[in-house]
């Protein structure tokens, strides 16, 4: 059974900084590509960022050069480490593997 458990969400002031992880198992990590998602209230879901087998990383331009996606295959965990967060940065955020969504976890930025 595929498992994706995000973590490390939280309340943090503008122009902060928090890590997530996404834990995942049931699948072979190591050959799976790894992305983060977000969704802010009333919003459609966005994607972030993502990381391929081969290291690759991408970033969606809202994120670009505050955001950095990394995997840990021996661990079989993605982080998603975040800088100077803004209050546009707002959302749930969620891991996605090839075939299933975490249930996400809350960044709440204050002004």
């Amino acid at each position: 059974q595929v498992q994706l458990a995000e973590s490390g969400g939280g309340l943090v002031q503008a122009g902060g900084s928090l890590r997530l992880s996404c834990a995942a198992s049931g699948f072979v990590f190591r050959r799976s590509d790894m992305h983060w998602y977000r969704q802010a209230p009333g919003r459609e879901r966005e994607w972030v960022a993502s990381i391929y087998v081969t290291g690759e990383t991408t970033y969606a331009d809202s994120v670009k050069g505050r955001f950095t996606i990394s995997r840990d295959d021996d661990k079989s965990t993605v982080g998603l480490q975040m800088n100077s967060l803004s209050i546009e940065d707002t959302a749930v955020y969620c891991c996605r593997s090839p075939i299933e969504w975490g249930r996400g976890t809350q960044v709440t930025v204050a002004s």
